[in-house]
């Protein structure tokens, strides 16, 4: 197998390229697109060389030995990431919430406790305070902004920090480097929800996080055909931490999913700011709306972190969310009547989407948790596309008429 560009120049190389060249590996035949290893197995010359191979699993380049410890396809997706984000290592897993989950757990044990943002996706919020407890791991919730509660809430068995920042759904903005700098001087691995940023965005590395947790399923993919999602960190804690894990507890990303997500990633940062771009028009129009109580986006004026998200954020974002009158019968009122946009609670894709967090993607948390999240009856959450953004404000302004 001939290695061509899977470190030459990789560098020096802008985001644009990375995302295009970075991490491929081509064989003899000199193929165009990356190879798609559909395979969960190896085969070997002789027991010698399976022995060897086992004796050195940390080690993709001496060959491969199974589908869950590995496999060529991931390990490209895996290093086009790690060049992005210029980082150590990653690792690819199934899913977004698997890369939560696996980064959480991977090094906690019982008696450990966490300090973490009340601003959580669902799931989220239900690893830190339902799973995670489960095996005897506390965790304290704080407001993302008030630094003040957040040194409080550290403990001398406080071993990992969790946040996201923009946060799902109400895209509080969060300063990752003065979290980072509380983390530090705990001795704390401070994990980072990159998620509606995407590393075009954000590199919450450059920040003073230890480790980004990814949904590959959302922007990196971007057309909503797959599940994916990865781990972005040191060498030493892949290797100490998420392998010894994943490769025992199985949440492996498919080799097809893998090769879906590399192509997805070719297209990313055009996709990502094209519909961040959409994202602030359609921020301002809706502004301007009467039955519209309040309009959240990181850079608008009138959010509260706004200067944080200027200081660490290219821009803000492809996510709108906005709270209209009249509550969950309203809000409904305006799903129902639109024609271009679909409902669904899918986010990052290439088709404008919404959802009404306080049904589907926070439902089960419960309304005590959702009012301590600033959810509402009557918030909407909207992932702008990549579709003229006239007929996107269109089909607000008819969805939202009387």
């Amino acid at each position: 197998m001939t290695k061509k560009t899977r470190i030459k120049n990789a560098p020096t190389w802008g985001d644009a390229t990375k995302l295009v060249r970075g991490g491929l590996d081509r064989t003899h035949y000199g193929e165009t697109s990356e190879a798609l290893y559909l395979n969960s197995g190896f085969v070997y010359d002789a027991p010698e060389t399976a022995e060897a191979r086992f004796a050195n699993t940390s080690n993709e380049e001496g060959g491969y030995v199974y589908g869950r410890y590995g496999n060529p396809t991931v390990t490209m997706f895996e290093e086009r990431l790690c060049l992005l984000e210029g980082a150590e290592a990653a690792y690819g897993v199934a899913s977004g919430m698997a890369a939560v989950y696996g980064a959480m757990a991977c090094q906690l044990k019982t008696g450990d406790h966490i300090v973490a943002s009340k601003a959580l996706f669902g799931s989220c919020y239900q690893i830190i305070t339902s799973i995670l407890p489960r095996f005897g791991i506390t965790h304290t919730l704080v407001d993302g902004n008030d630094m003040k509660a957040w040194k409080e809430a550290f403990r001398p068995e406080t071993r990992a920090v969790f946040l996201e920042t923009p946060s799902n759904p109400t895209l509080e903005i969060i300063d990752i480097a003065a979290v980072g700098e509380l983390a530090k001087k705990a001795g704390a691995c401070f994990v980072v929800d990159n998620i509606f940023a995407t590393p075009i965005l954000q590199k919450p590395l450059e920040l003073g996080a230890d480790v980004i947790v990814y949904s590959g399923t959302k922007h990196m993919d971007g057309q909503g055909r797959v599940l994916g999602g990865a781990i972005v960190s040191t060498k030493a804690f892949k290797e100490e931490k998420l392998k010894p894990f994943l490769r025992h507890t199985g949440p492996s990303l498919s080799p097809f999913n893998a090769w879906v997500l590399l192509k997805g990633m070719e297209t990313l940062k055009l996709r990502v700011e094209a519909q961040s771009t959409s994202a602030l028009a359609i921020a301002d129009y809706l502004s301007a709306v009467k039955v519209v109580d309040r309009v959240l986006y990181p850079t608008l004026e009138s959010h509260k972190g706004s200067d944080i998200a200027r200081r660490q954020m290219k821009a803000g974002g492809t996510m709108v969310t906005f709270e209209v009158e009249g509550g969950k019968e309203r809000a409904f009122d305006v799903l129902r009547k639109l024609r271009l946009i679909d409902i669904s609670n899918n986010l990052g894709d290439a088709k404008s989407l919404m959802t009404h967090p306080a049904s589907t993607t926070h439902r089960n948390i419960g309304p005590e948790a959702r009012a301590m999240m600033g959810i509402t009856d009557g918030m909407l959450r909207l992932s702008v596309g990549l579709e003229d953004v006239k007929d996107l404000t269109d089909d607000l302004k008819q969805a939202l008429a009387r």
